[in-house]
């Protein structure tokens, strides 16, 4: 599969434009998933086909934050990647995760709560 970036809640126009500048010399695919998609199984929506959607749509609260998801990384692209972001100008932004056989089953505000728990306990 090829090197995904899911990003959930896309910060203001200008961040965003940063952020594609910096991933596309990397040639990573950002994809900027809707509100309303925030319930379907992160697997879905980072193309693995054994996931199917669900046919509930979310009409609940925006994340808080954005969150980046990064999928089909190996270590070295994962830091490469990374590293653009963080010099791109466009942030900080604390709440990143990689899809794993666990959270792949999860949906966004799953996968929002667990690594804000984390970001929360990390920074105590």
């Amino acid at each position: 599969m090829n090197e995904t970036l899911l990003l959930f809640h896309a910060p203001s126009r200008p961040e965003l434009l940063k952020i594609q500048r910096a991933l596309l010399p990397l040639h990573i695919r950002l994809r900027c998933i809707s509100q309303k998609d925030y319930l379907q199984p992160l697997g879905f929506l980072a193309g693995m086909k054994n996931f199917s959607p669900t046919t509930e749509v979310y009409d609940g609260e925006e994340l808080s934050a954005p969150l980046f998801l990064f999928c089909f990384f190996q270590n070295n692209r994962l830091d490469q990647a990374l590293a653009a972001l963080r010099r791109c100008g466009a942030g900080p932004f604390p709440y990143k995760a990689i899809l794993t056989p666990t959270n792949c089953e999860w949906n966004a505000l799953t996968c929002f709560n667990e690594v804000k728990k984390e970001h929360e306990q990390m920074h105590k």
